[in-house]
């Protein structure tokens, strides 16, 4: 029926719409336009590299898979911008990058989609955070612990976990394989934290 810009910066725009229902009712539906973003999966022996940032939304800090959209006035392809923000990050480049899949965030009030891609191959370089990401922290943790720090609330990202179930189902399937760790490349177990 009709639509209207209520806000709009940089990042996102929202807008108001006026809708008619299937039933012929009528009503306002709220709509936050967002870019596309990508998630990435750093995977390396056995584990994942992550980011803990805070988000001001939330009100706390959180850890996530790096992610991000392009800066207004950027394109690229999805691949670029997988690439970009693995390196802005965390500073890791990737010889592998494999897509996952793609996913709506948050269909029932928003358009946005995030592209989801696992980094193999990784090399370490410099991060080069924007502003927005000042005190981003960036560590690696094993398999078994990201699992436990979605259990015990340290990882709340929504996407994040989006990304692991694409994982699990192209593993699942057989399309991906997980650089195994050093210890179990050569046979010998990891001490595991006493």
């Amino acid at each position: 029926m009709s639509s209207s810009v209520v806000y709009s910066d940089s990042w996102c725009r929202l807008r108001r719409d006026e809708i008619e229902r299937a039933d012929g009712s009528r009503g306002t539906y709220a709509v936050m336009e967002r870019d596309t973003f990508a998630l990435i999966i750093p995977a390396e022996g056995g584990g994942f590299h992550l980011v803990e940032e805070y988000r001001h939304p939330l009100g706390r800090r959180g850890w996530s898979f790096p992610q991000g959209a392009f800066p207004k006035g950027q394109t690229g392809t999805p691949e670029d911008l997988a690439r970009a923000e693995l390196a802005q990050e965390t500073g890791l480049r990737a010889k592998g990058l494999t897509r996952l899949g793609v996913l709506a965030v948050a269909h029932g009030m928003a358009n946005q989609y995030g592209e989801h891609w696992l980094a193999t191959e990784l090399t370490q370089g410099e991060p080069d955070l924007e502003p927005e990401e000042l005190g981003l922290r960036h560590a690696w943790v094993g398999r078994d612990e990201f699992e436990s720090m979605i259990g015990d609330g340290r990882i709340v990202d929504g996407s994040t976990l989006a990304g692991y179930a694409l994982l699990l189902m192209a593993e699942r399937r057989g399309e991906v394989t997980l650089p195994l760790p050093a210890a179990e490349r050569t046979g010998r177990r990891r001490p595991r934290p006493g």
